[in-house]
């Protein structure tokens, strides 16, 4: 065992098995479904732009910049069972809040569902160290 496999500390039960069903496939469930509400938000700030100050921030840059991140948060949401998909997740998350610069309501959009984002992450490797202790109750079945 090397020392990074000493140092882990087992539940009670040890290391366990692999889990019966694959916990890390409900997370992509919930990155895919994150992602698909995350578009329809931006997608609904096309509605603002156009409505807000009589439309004086509705130009042709503003609503395409808009239109593709929201198309890109999409189709995303459909590749999150691969591996790049977190640092995906990440520059989408940076490109929306570029977002600021066409609108004030796509940067506040965006802060809120970065905060969405610390906390899914943080949950993830919460899952993955629980994984590795052998505290998921499937991996004792």
């Amino acid at each position: 065992m090397s020392k990074r496999e000493e140092d882990i500390e087992y539940g009670p039960l040890g290391p366990g098995h692999d889990p019966v069903k694959d916990p890390m496939k409900g997370i992509r469930g919930i990155i895919s479904g994150t992602l698909v509400l995350e578009s329809i938000t931006l997608a609904l700030v096309l509605t603002v732009i156009l409505r807000v100050d009589n439309g004086e921030h509705w130009t042709t840059f503003n609503w395409v910049y808009v239109t593709v991140v929201a198309i890109a948060h999409f189709i995303a949401a459909f590749l999150a069972r691969f591996s790049w998909s977190i640092p995906l997740v990440i520059v989408l998350q940076v490109a929306a809040l570029a977002g600021f610069f066409v609108h004030t309501s796509m940067g506040i959009a965006a802060i809120i569902f970065i905060l969405v984002w610390a906390y899914l992450f943080y949950l993830r490797s919460n899952l993955i160290d629980r994984m590795k202790r052998g505290l998921l109750t499937t991996q004792h079945m």
